[in-house]
């Protein structure tokens, strides 16, 4: 399972990417959290990101996660890097 850890201003590729990949985690970071990920069934957002930029309420079905949780997923998965 891939891991895709995504940020502007590569987030339009990734997120395609991402679309192709039927098993894939996405993790919205930094700016990332602006995207709209629609299409992606595994969606996160670190909350420092979230919190920082207030758009919690925006996020849709993205689930909230902090750095120990994507330091977790990182060591769980294959990365893929977008950022």
């Amino acid at each position: 399972m891939a891991l895709y850890l995504i940020d502007l201003p590569f987030a339009k590729i990734g997120l395609d990417v991402a679309k192709r990949d039927s098993e894939a985690k996405v993790v919205l970071i930094q700016d990332g959290v602006y995207l709209d990920p629609t299409g992606i069934e595994n969606v996160y957002a670190v909350k420092e990101d979230v919190d920082k930029r207030g758009v919690a309420a925006k996020l849709g079905n993205a689930k909230i996660i902090d750095y120990d949780d994507l330091v977790n997923l990182i060591v769980e998965n294959k990365v893929v890097n977008f950022a």
